[in-house]
């Protein structure tokens, strides 16, 4: 199924769901453009704690607390019902936090009666919809989703109206170390910047050199194979030396200290060598001297 047509079913899905939520606000409104089914008091109402949304930047909040000061909330928060006089959120805890900013005391609600699976679905899509989560929230949500109901990458693409290659370049950024995803979450990093990183041998250096030197996602793929290149070049071998013993070991020392010069002993049980190592023609003429002496 390609992109545009999932979009369309996704589209009428989430329609029949939650009503046309995605439609553009209309300048100078000041009641809802989608019909809330009721008010109740916010105070009922709890935040998902299976949202995949974990950042909220206190600024845009604020904003939006005064638009709804002066608007009204033109979108209602999407709920579920939990048990007598409780809700919780599906969609819009973005909306329901700037509410409390604003000092509601009622919010408008669209009440929708669904399992976790389709809440979790609900919530994803809304915010990917949105553009409201960051890469490494993504990541996390459609792991959820593949972990918690046995998604395949393809299905989970058809459902979100993704490819199935996004999914996957997504749920690659979870490999990254810590402070790598860490710099996703923040937006330091970007997703290009990150995937590029997963198969490097130190993602967390790498990260680093691109962030100091604010390089494009195209310098960091480079900088990323070199990485990967010298991975996969032969490195020398040194040879391999036999056991020798402590005698063997002792002589060496020995030698070494009374030459002022690096002395191997190969020795064996029908013979050996000794091995003297010079750095200069001064060296090499005082080992003739003292051999002549001899």
């Amino acid at each position: 199924m390609s992109d545009d047509v999932a979009k369309r079913r996704l589209g009428r899905g989430l329609a029949a769901l939650i009503g046309e939520m995605d439609q553009p606000t209309p300048v100078n409104v000041e009641k809802p453009s989608v019909s809330a089914d009721r008010t109740i008091p916010i105070e009922f109402v709890s935040r998902n704690p299976r949202n995949p949304r974990r950042t909220f930047d206190d600024g845009e909040l604020h904003d939006l607390a005064s638009s709804i000061r002066q608007h009204g909330i033109v979108q209602p928060v999407v709920v579920r019902t939990l048990g007598a006089s409780q809700f919780e959120i599906i969609a819009g805890e973005r909306r329901w936090r700037a509410a409390q900013l604003a000092g509601l005391v009622e919010l408008p609600v669209i009440v929708r009666d669904v399992d976790d699976k389709t809440a979790l679905e609900i919530a994803i899509v809304e915010n990917v919809q949105r553009s409201d989560l960051n890469p490494l929230e993504e990541a996390l949500g459609y792991e959820q989703l593949i972990a918690e109901y046995g998604y395949t990458q393809n299905d989970l693409g058809e459902i979100i109206g993704k490819s199935r290659s996004h999914v996957a370049n997504s749920l690659r950024l979870l490999k990254l170390p810590e402070p790598v995803r860490d710099l996703l979450s923040a937006g330091t990093l970007s997703a290009g910047h990150a995937r590029a990183l997963v198969p490097t041998s130190d993602p967390v250096s790498l990260a680093r050199t691109i962030v100091s030197k604010g390089m494009s996602v195209r310098d960091a793929e480079r900088l990323a194979q070199n990485d990967i290149k010298a991975q996969s070049e032969p490195r020398p071998v040194a040879p391999l030396q036999s056991q020798k013993d402590s005698d063997t070991l002792a002589l060496e020392r020995t030698l070494s200290d009374a030459l002022g010069l690096e002395v191997a002993i190969n020795h064996k049980a029908s013979g050996g060598q000794i091995r003297i190592s010079y750095k200069s023609l001064e060296q090499l003429e005082e080992i003739c001297r003292l051999l002549e002496r001899r």
